[in-house]
């Protein structure tokens, strides 16, 4: 079996320790402690917890672009929408922390506010391919105007949702899922969809409560 190396085991645990108390009641000494190692052999990996944060970001960062990289001019599926908005959700439950405490989080590592920015901006430009696909193929019916405010109130609640969904389940922070926040998704989504797709995505929501 290959041996974890100090440096992803620091990384790893942070994640789970920042996920589960909030990144703010998680100190570097906790992190060694949890750990069995020295906080020397802590910094020689990582010189604060701020550089913990920020690779844990970059990480977070590469992901949702990824995924976030939707093509313009092919043809999605409501049930290839449902699974986007799955795999989104599941990003976000890995890297809660930092939807948790969002602002709070932000205001102490501004290097990461430019940068979390963009994501938020890849996200709407993510949702808004996803609605013209569906309005081309005759799907959703939904003006201009319309759009922009869906595609913003689908990003304030993919943004939102999991500190929302935190203050439900305060007692423990591990009761985390993603299908709740697809759920909330595709009923956003509902209203504009045209009637013979209507009861799909109800069918296709259902599934993940």
């Amino acid at each position: 079996m290959k041996k974890v190396k100090t440096r992803d085991r620091i990384l790893n645990t942070s994640l789970l320790l920042f996920n589960s108390k909030g990144e703010p009641n998680v100190t570097t000494l906790l992190i060694s402690d949890e750990l069995d190692i020295s906080p020397g052999n802590l910094y020689y990996h990582f010189k604060s917890k701020g550089d913990i944060v920020e690779e844990l970001f970059t990480a977070f960062e590469a992901e949702m672009l990824d995924l976030l990289a939707v093509p313009e001019d092919v043809d999605i599926s409501l049930d290839q929408q449902s699974f986007f908005l799955h795999l989104l959700f599941e990003a976000v439950a890995r890297y809660r922390f930092l939807y948790q405490d969002l602002v709070n989080v932000l205001s102490r590592y501004e290097r990461l506010q430019i940068r979390f920015r963009r994501v938020l901006q890849k996200k709407t430009a993510a949702f808004r391919s996803i609605c013209e696909s569906l309005r081309r193929q005759n799907m959703m019916c939904i003006d201009s105007e319309e759009l922009d405010s869906l595609c913003e109130q689908l990003t304030l609640t993919a943004c939102y949702w999991s500190a929302f969904d935190t203050l439900s389940h305060l007692d423990n922070r591990e009761s985390v899922d993603p299908g709740r926040g697809v759920y909330q998704m595709m009923h956003l989504m509902l209203p504009y969809f045209a009637p013979e797709q209507q009861e799909h995505a109800k069918l296709i929501s259902r599934d993940y409560l």
